[in-house]
């Protein structure tokens, strides 16, 4: 294994285990970690790391980008990649990764939990009971789930894992995934349809897409008029995919039937936004990945990602393979060994 460094960069308050540093330094890699207060601090801390690895701080920007001399490669820890400059990195030839699988099990889980407390109405009827009402019917019920429709927009390792969890409910899957081709879902046993035509289609719409410029918005007020008045929309990617405003506008009129959501335009939620008033809205604060064992995977994946590109493979989860020449020799393969805990 080639000499290797990694600077680790806005994280706040976590605690970083001892286990993750002595993973690395075991594999003869030099592991820093640097809390920044400015641009110019970020790029002093790490110019001169082979890999920048961060986690939700946006201090990584298209600018700063150009001054750390060394960098080939950005670990995202977790899935979304909006707080990295992507297109920038890979016209520098930086390898851009993420972590999805240490979040996928419990996302997809999330995903599913809003939909069926608001097909099975549990939240509504909790409350009911706790105020003393003991009738079935006081809430509508509205939806059911054997042979219903269920939508998903973005394909990846979340969405698959709902499509096939779902599957066991015997609904019908459409799959909407510019970036997939359709022989991919269709060989996986599920039906690619256009944007429109999943929008029109199903009686369940949840998102799964990465939050880019072609997606933000993607759910406007134009999107929502084609779909059933009584769809129910799940959101667990990012908030600005749906125009929230527009959203708020169909759930209060009735021209969609209701919403379940752990991701907002504005995180935190702020206290007067009308969705928290709405009985026909489900919402998490951005807790879907939140599990028992959730740091242990975040840091697992974490550690066999840097081990892969330091030992000169391709990690499980590149964003931008096409289109980029590695710093240092990666071989034409990936880093086959498997997911494993590196907790004592």
């Amino acid at each position: 294994m080639r000499p290797f460094s990694v600077g680790l960069v806005g994280i706040g308050d976590e605690v970083v285990p001892e286990y993750v540093v002595q993973a690395l330094r075991s594999a003869g890699i030099t592991f820093s970690r640097h809390e920044c207060t400015s641009g110019e601090e970020l790029v002093r801390a790490i110019a001169d790391v082979d890999l920048a690895w961060v986690w939700g701080s946006r201090m990584i920007t298209a600018e700063r980008l150009r001054l750390l001399r060394k960098c080939g490669a950005i670990l995202r820890t977790g899935s979304g990649t909006d707080n990295v400059p992507v297109a920038e990195a890979t016209q520098d030839n930086i390898i851009v990764c993420n972590t999805p699988l240490a979040v996928a099990e419990e996302v997809s889980d999330h995903a599913i939990a809003l939909l069926l407390t608001i097909v099975r109405q549990t939240v509504a009827q909790n409350a009911a009971m706790r105020q003393g009402l003991w009738e079935r019917r006081l809430e509508s019920h509205r939806w059911h789930l054997r042979g219903s429709t269920l939508g998903l927009i973005g394909f990846g390792y979340i969405a698959q894992l709902t499509a096939r969890k779902m599957s066991s409910f015997e609904v019908r899957i459409l799959v909407h995934d510019p970036f997939i081709p359709q022989e991919r879902i269709t060989a996986k046993g599920y039906q690619a349809v256009g944007f429109e035509e999943v929008l029109r289609q199903s009686d369940f719409l949840s998102l799964h897409c990465p939050l880019l410029d072609s997606t933000h918005h993607l759910i406007n007020e134009r999107a929502l008029k084609m779909m059933k008045p009584h769809a129910i929309i799940i959101n667990t990617s990012r908030g600005p995919v749906i125009d929230e405003k527009a959203l708020i506008r169909a759930l209060q009129a009735g021209s969609i039937g209701a919403a379940g959501l752990d991701v907002f335009e504005e995180e935190p939620i702020r206290g007067d936004n009308p969705l928290l008033r709405m009985e026909n809205v489900v919402v998490s604060p951005h807790s879907a990945s939140a599990c028992d064992i959730f740091y242990d995977k975040f840091w697992s994946h974490s550690i066999e990602t840097i081990l892969a590109l330091a030992d000169g493979y391709w990690p499980r989860s590149p964003l931008n393979r096409k289109g980029l020449t590695p710093r240092w020799p990666l071989r034409d393969r990936e880093w086959s060994e498997e997911p494993r805990s590196y907790a004592k």
